[in-house]
């Protein structure tokens, strides 16, 4: 993995990932974690359930939002480790301890590879809708939902028309069709950032095979799975589940793969009922 351009390590993780922190400042730190497609704006319906009683923690990943376009190096970012070494930088330049990390998506699994590298940072990890591995493997009889062909296919058409690419691609996550308006709200999410960047990110996320690094994650780890969600099917789900040591399985009654946009209420509430107390 590449070092960031020598212009970029002269800024704080902070600014770079335009971290925000809301809430209350002596409490239980929660760090919300938007996965590909989105930045941090999209927590916006979930966050105010948590102000009163903890310090949230809002970043934009690479590419996405208002982190530093001149930050942004294309082989750092072409693996989810990259992202990962970003959300360990901003936990210890912030000295954050005792961290609950909420992570959506793919990002469950930039979460997982944080808390492999510093451990004693994190005190719990929730995962919304996540896949530790998108595309079938036959040989070990895993469903992630996806062909090999599927996969080929949805880049292909990434790299050929990206507009009509997020057309597509924003309603099928956002999922609930009928309620159109929240599939619109993601397409225009996908359309603000950069195709480069979101491609490097698609491919990171499509491609990657997290199965066998979560049997190393000590941290205890919840994960919120959605009804009909397109993109981690019920099989994904509950192999995410079955490989994490320390896992447990809350059903949603949010149908989709973003139910902190489409369920903030019924979200908020199971990540308040299965947070653990700080030490």
């Amino acid at each position: 993995m590449s070092t960031l351009p020598a212009a970029a390590t002269r800024r704080r993780a902070a600014d770079r990932n335009h971290v925000r922190v809301l809430g209350r400042p002596d409490g239980p730190v929660l760090l919300l974690l938007h996965g590909f497609g989105s930045d941090q704006g999209v927590w916006e319906r979930l966050s105010p359930s948590f102000l009163a009683g903890h310090r949230v923690v809002l970043v934009d990943q690479a590419g996405a939002g208002r982190f530093d376009a001149d930050a942004y190096d294309r082989e750092r970012y072409s693996t989810l480790d990259g992202y990962a070494a970003d959300l360990v930088e901003v936990c210890e330049e912030l000295d954050l301890r005792d961290v609950a990390v909420v992570a959506h998506s793919v990002s469950s699994m930039i979460a997982a590879r944080a808390a492999l590298r510093v451990p004693g940072r994190f005190r719990q990890i929730f995962m919304l809708a996540p896949s530790a591995r998108y595309t079938d493997d036959p040989a070990q009889g895993y469903d992630g939902g996806f062909s090999a062909e599927d996969v080929d296919e949805l880049l292909g058409s990434l790299d050929h028309n990206y507009l009509s690419w997020t057309a597509d691609v924003g309603p099928m996550i956002m999922g609930n069709p009928d309620r159109p308006e929240l599939g619109e709200e993601f397409t225009g999410s996908f359309r603000r950032l950069d195709p480069g960047t979101a491609h490097r990110f698609a491919r990171a996320t499509f491609l990657t095979d997290s199965r066998e690094l979560l049997t190393r994650v000590s941290v205890p780890t919840t994960v919120l799975q959605c009804r009909d969600d397109a993109l981690a099917p019920d099989s994904a789900v509950r192999e995410v589940v079955a490989r994490l040591p320390h896992g447990s399985l809350v059903p949603l009654r949010a149908s989709g793969h973003c139910p902190h946009v489409s369920a903030p209420a019924e979200t908020a509430a199971a990540i308040l009922e299965h947070l653990l107390p700080r030490p």
